[in-house]
């Protein structure tokens, strides 16, 4: 049976193929039928009655594509809850290798979505349920708030040094440390030291944001059982399971453990060539905050914890850099990690 054959129901009605390109206010909307034909390509409002009017015009049936980005998983969401219809979330980065020709257009953009679809090459996203999407944006809002409390500790720092404060008798932020900091601002000239109380009130401001998303993090891990079963693996805190739980989801949905390695950017990015066996440093498509997050755990667990300790030294003796050792152990953790995590989801499920 040929494809096109395959993508009509018994009653004779087509499945059409939909690409959909998405902007602010108007969504491109590409129909194609089984054998590549456009059936239709053109603007309408970004509405969701109007998306599915046009759709529905040419077929009560559809796989739908849309490229991801913000905004489109609520629409993907929508679309298959009004009207039942096979909707997936595509990756941009790997749909913009795919294209042939360096013009882009919106036409172009939804014909390609929607061939992609209909031949069943198009690269895939995960589109997270809600509640997941909802804790997503919870821990970048977290992220957000220890940057801007790190570039602010780096202006007073920046501050001191241009001033030549030597370095304080005691760690900084500290309650002794914030004394001194007091006792250093009477000391400066009058702006500078009105700049340095203006910090020092985005500094107190920022920590209480702080405080409060993570008294959000321990609310939901009260109640999140997946979070319950990452917070019992060691070396896993809070932060660290509420990122893992955000952004990887369901550890169920990868195949095996070497997929959620490099996933989570832990995998190294080779460059051989012939006889030339290389590596270029770890992959660069992935997820800036998991993958940090998970550095971060490495390096606690080459700490505290003897095993990971001990395979830190073997690495330390056959000449390893610390940059790379801490990505080993991430990589070798998050792989362990994965087994129990999915056996745990198999016996809830």
């Amino acid at each position: 049976m040929s494809k096109a054959a395959a993508q009509r129901k018994d009653n004779g009605e087509m499945i059409v193929s939909v690409g959909l390109d998405v902007h602010q206010n108007t969504v491109q909307v590409c129909v194609l039928d089984p054998d590549g034909r456009v059936l239709s390509n053109r603007r309408v409002r970004n509405r969701i009655p109007k998306i599915i009017d046009e759709i529905a015009r040419h077929g009560c049936q559809a796989r739908v594509a849309i490229e991801c980005s913000t905004g489109t998983a609520v629409l993907a969401e929508a679309l298959i809850q009004q009207t039942g219809w096979q909707v997936w979330l595509c990756h941009p980065g790997y749909v913009r290798r795919m294209r042939q020709n360096p013009d882009k257009t919106d036409l172009r953009d939804a014909h390609q979505l929607a061939d992609l679809v209909r031949v069943g090459y198009l690269p895939q996203v995960w589109l997270a349920p809600p509640e997941i999407r909802d804790l997503r944006a919870l821990v970048r809002c977290r992220q957000q708030i220890v940057d801007r409390l790190r570039a602010i500790k780096l202006r007073i720092r920046a501050l001191l040094r241009e001033h030549r404060i030597g370095p304080p008798p005691c760690r900084l932020w500290t309650k002794a440390g914030r004394r001194w900091l007091a006792d250093v601002r009477q000391r400066l000239p009058e702006h500078a030291a009105w700049v340095l109380g203006q910090h020092l009130d985005e500094l107190d401001y920022q920590q209480k944001r702080l405080a409060d998303a993570e008294a959000r993090l321990r609310q939901v891990a009260e109640q999140d059982p997946v979070i319950a079963d990452l917070l019992k693996q060691p070396g896993i805190g809070l932060v660290t399971a509420c990122v893992l739980r955000a952004e990887v989801g369901r550890f169920s949905r990868f195949g095996n453990a070497r997929q959620l390695a490099r996933f989570c950017g832990l995998s190294p990015c080779n460059a051989s060539s012939g006889q030339r066996q290389a590596d270029a440093g770890l992959v660069r498509g992935c997820n800036r905050l998991l993958r940090a997050t998970l550095i971060e755990a490495a390096h606690r667990l080459t700490r505290h914890d003897p095993y990971w300790s001990r395979f830190k030294q073997r690495m330390r003796e056959r000449g390893k850099p610390g940059s790379l050792i801490a990505a080993a152990v991430a990589n070798r953790w998050v792989r362990r990690l994965f087994h129990a995590m999915r056996a745990l989801e198999q016996q809830a499920a």
